[in-house]
Parts: C-alpha cells; sequence; structure tokens
C-alpha cells in the first residue's frame, strides 16, 4: 500500500522554512504549494515529478481488527452531571426563581 509520510514532509518544511508573520492560513497555503513543486525525480533523476511524490512509501501493514460494539457501557467516572447551580440541592418548596 502506498502512504503518504506527512510527518517527513511536514519536519524538511518546517526545517527550511520560518513561521514569522505567518498565519494558520498562510503556513498552509505555502505548504500545498511547496507540496506542490516540481522537483527532480528521486528514482529517476531523468524525469519530474510533484514533491509530495517523494513523500509516498510502499508500507506493509498488518490487517486491523475494526471494534464496532453498539453497546454503552459507563465507566462511573461521571457520578454528577450537574454542571450549574448550587452545590448543595434545595428542595425547599419557596424558592424563587427570577
Amino acid at each position: 500500500m502506498k502512504v503518504f509520510n506527512g510527518k517527513a514532509a511536514a519536519e524538511d518544511y518546517m526545517s527550511a522554512h520560518t513561521l514569522a508573520f505567518s498565519t494558520p492560513e498562510l503556513t498552509l497555503m505555502r505548504y500545498s504549494f511547496w507540496l506542490a513543486d516540481i522537483i527532480p525525480d528521486p528514482k529517476n533523476k531523468d524525469n519530474t515529478v510533484p514533491r509530495i511524490m517523494a513523500y509516498v512509501e510502499e508500507k506493509d501493514f498488518a490487517p486491523v481488527s475494526i471494534i464496532d460494539d453498539d453497546k454503552y457501557e459507563p465507566t462511573g467516572a461521571v457520578r454528577n452531571i450537574s454542571m450549574y447551580g448550587n452545590v448543595n440541592k434545595i428542595t425547599d418548596s419557596n424558592t424563587k426563581f427570577c
């Protein structure tokens, strides 16, 4: 299976480019343009390929078992879900709200 090694690509990009005066949108746009740059093919120097192809690797993954449970079993980590109000419960019938 061919897999894009995004971590290696991002590390190579970040090591050569600065983030000074850059927004996340601008960084992402520049990164995508950088990946699309035409470079000499690492396997055949006579050809050119987009840079993203230099980070595509052949990987052999073992099959992953898919967990598909439709039942919910509470862990008991959350015992009280009331987030707002008084910690002490007031059960007086004279309680008035605005």
